[in-house]
């Protein structure tokens, strides 16, 4: 018989009669109890918190500030009531201690009766702190106290942000006064520079003008003093320039009157000799660019024709006996037959060669050094030619003014009796202005005593008037400096900046997947454990391992799947009871993100926990239940559904990864609340291997079964 038959035979055995059909029913209602009532029970407890009743005692005075009177603890008492934060109850301290011991209040909030006073002080000289006094008894519930601490910290910030918005705007209204003053004091600091300044700029100016007078009848003084002694000199000088042009003008005269009618006689003949002389120096120029055109080449043919010069002495006289010994005879060859050759004698020839060698050799020698002066290497012909360029300009000018020399020869006679006549005079007034400047030495240093005299009082003033001017400068800068950074706020720019600095830091909170209220948020944590328990009874009426199965001796992971099916199915059952309850039931309303993805997973879940269960009843018998049981109590424990697991005892957070709800918990959080899917997927995949390993020990443990001893006869224990 296959395994799903006998998982259906075994669920059939519930329909037999009343009782185990309720017992049927109770088992598929049984999550309910876990997941439906107890998140039920506090699906929204922070939206009911105006029904707890908390005691409030005002007992605040009052008091008055500026002219003002202050009530703060009847403000902060109208504001609590109108919050709702809490079922606020006005009594008196007494009751409010006795309510609080006994339970009628959960807390009380006391607002002793200086509180305002204590605020009004922060404008004063002496500030206090204004204290707020809360009473709490964990006796009666540990969470609200918790919860009270959370909400009066809200209620201090609130009260404690008012009275700094009232301390902070009388701070910012004397710094308005502070700065309506300075800015008097900086404009008569302004006046007081701008005098300062005139009377600086006059004394400097004064100052300054004596300086230069000093320095003027100084340099007076020196320069009258330089130019006496330069007058003497002139003086000196001058006579002797005098006497110089004189001996000149008595050689000139004698002379220019021998020379002029020589001159004037043969001007003619000096000009022709002017103009031979630059023919000849342009000849020579000429001759010059002959050598260096044409030297390179005369010196190549003057080798050539020496070297062939050579070269016939050499063959005429060298290489062949002289005296017509080695002539050609008759009818040899080179003298044709029947002639007789006349030659000439060879000791005769070959002497002439030999001067001719010698000759070329020498003209040769001449062509060398004439063409090192072609290269002009060290520059004499260009030297040279300069020079013969500069004597034809010279003797064009000669040839040119040869025919006036005489009355050039005249008028530089004149020129230099006109300078004679000029030295002479020089020298008369040298003498006159040197007399004049001993008297105008003598007045200037007198007079650069008395500008030194005033310079020092002026220079002694100019300090004081400086000294004054800095000091008022910096009075005024400070002051203007100080005008500018001390604000003057009005009334719309005060009250901002209260608003601000009375509560400088604002939280701006970002929930990422919010989740709408507390039984939402504690779900993932309720509904596996709802599904544990349901899977739990239900192996407390079917047996794990199908009796049938293991009497026909069918195989193991037949009897294992027999003994899971029923249990699974229930399962599904459950998980689609406890699913419609959460989200239709008035007062739960449980919304999921991935609705078809939550109940999908929850199946896997049941399936995961059933299988679970199923091996360790099958394996331990009796006391599988206690494991079961004590499995429950580890997974909840460590799988981090109301605090996050890093809080817990290490030994919770050891073995946290191993066991299947830790991975449910966190898929569920995602499915439901929203978020990545990777921890679905890992949830998924750890079930699946959770499952296939509890069916397969329950294989391993059916297969022990088909064997009977005397523990299964007899057994320890029975539950």
């Amino acid at each position: 018989m296959r395994s799903p038959k006998l998982a259906a035979l075994e669920l059939k055995r519930f329909g037999r009669g009343k009782l185990p059909r309720a017992a049927l029913v109770a088992i598929l209602l049984l999550p309910l109890l876990y997941g439906a009532l107890y998140l039920w029970s506090f699906w929204d407890p922070y939206g009911r918190l105006e029904k707890l009743p908390v005691a409030l005692v005002n007992e605040d005075k009052g008091a008055t500030a500026d002219g003002k009177k202050i009530t703060a603890g009847d403000d902060l008492t109208k504001n609590l009531r109108e919050s709702k934060v809490f079922d606020w109850h006005e009594v008196g301290e007494d009751e409010a201690r006795r309510g609080v011991e006994n339970g009628t209040y959960y807390l009380s909030l006391t607002m002793p009766a200086d509180f305002s006073s204590r605020i009004a002080s922060s404008s004063g000289e002496s500030p206090e702190t204004g204290a707020l006094r809360v009473r709490t008894n964990d006796a009666n519930n540990y969470i609200v106290g918790q919860i009270s601490r959370t909400v009066f910290a809200e209620v201090r910030t609130a009260a404690s942000t008012k009275s700094s918005r009232s301390f902070l705007d009388k701070i910012f209204i004397k710094f308005s006064d502070l700065h309506d003053a300075t800015e008097k004091a900086a404009k008569g600091a302004d006046e007081l520079k701008s005098g300062a300044a005139k009377a600086k700029k006059g004394s400097k100016d004064l100052s300054d003008g004596l300086s230069d007078a000093k320095k003027g009848s100084g340099e007076l003084a020196g320069g009258l003093k330089r130019l006496d002694t330069g007058a003497a000199d002139l003086e000196t000088g001058a006579r002797q320039v005098a006497g110089g042009t004189q001996v000149l003008a008595d050689k000139v005269n004698g002379v220019a009157a021998d020379v002029r009618p020589y001159l004037k006689d043969n001007g003619k003949a000096i000009g022709d000799s002017a103009r031979l002389v630059a023919d000849l120096s342009q000849g020579m120029r000429n001759s010059l660019d002959l050598i260096v055109k044409n030297g390179p080449t005369l010196r190549t043919g003057a080798h050539v024709a020496a070297d062939e010069i050579a070269a016939v002495h050499q063959e005429q006289c060298r290489n062949k006996p002289q005296g017509g010994a080695g002539a050609p005879a008759a009818g040899e060859e080179g003298t044709p037959p029947g002639q007789d050759t006349v030659l000439p004698d060879a000791a005769t020839v070959c002497a002439k060669l030999e001067r001719a060698k010698v000759a070329s050799a020498d003209v040769a020698k001449v062509a060398d050094d004439l063409g090192v002066l072609a290269k002009d290497s060290s520059g004499d012909l260009k030297r040279l030619d300069a020079q013969l360029k500069d004597l034809k300009t010279k003797a064009e000018a000669l040839a040119e003014r040869a025919p006036n020399l005489d009355e050039d020869l005249a008028y530089a006679v004149g020129k230099i009796n006109d300078l004679n006549a000029g030295a002479h005079k020089v020298a008369a007034g040298a003498g006159t202005l040197h007399s004049g400047l001993t008297s105008a030495k003598s007045g200037s240093t007198e007079l650069d005593s008395g500008v030194g005299r005033l310079k020092k009082g002026a220079g002694e003033l100019d300090s004081g008037l400086y000294k004054l001017a800095d000091g008022s400068t910096e009075l005024a800068t400070g002051l203007n400096d100080g005008v500018d950074k001390i604000p003057d706020y009005d009334k719309q720019t005060r009250d901002r900046r209260t608003e601000v600095m009375a509560d400088p830091v604002k939280l701006a909170s970002q929930s990422l997947h919010k989740a709408p209220n507390y039984g939402t948020g504690f779900a993932p944590y309720f509904i596996p454990l709802s599904l544990w328990v349901g899977a739990m009874v239900a192996y407390m009426l079917i047996q794990p391992l199908n009796r049938r199965a293991l009497a026909a001796g069918a195989s193991a992971w037949r009897i294992a799947l027999a003994g899971w099916l029923p249990v699974a199915a229930i399962g599904v059952l459950q998980v689609a009871a406890l699913m419609s309850v959460l989200h239709w039931a008035p007062g739960l309303g449980l919304e999921m993100a991935r609705p078809a993805g939550t109940v999908a997973f929850l199946l896997l879940v049941t399936c995961c926990f059933a299988a679970i269960i199923q091996w360790l009843n099958a394996r331990f018998g009796a006391a599988g239940r206690i494991l079961v049981l004590a499995l429950l109590m580890l997974q909840l424990t460590s799988a981090g559904g109301t605090y996050p697991v890093q809080t817990s005892p290490g030994f919770f957070n050891a073995i946290h990864p191993y066991l299947p709800m830790t991975y449910v918990v966190e898929a569920l959080r995602r499915l439901i609340t929203g978020g990545g899917l990777e921890p679905v997927w890992q949830g998924c995949a750890v079930l699946a291997a959770f499952t296939l390993g509890a069916l397969a020990l329950t294989a391993v443990s059916a297969r022990r079964r088909q064997v009977w001893s005397l523990d299964r006869l007899h057994p320890e224990l029975s539950l």
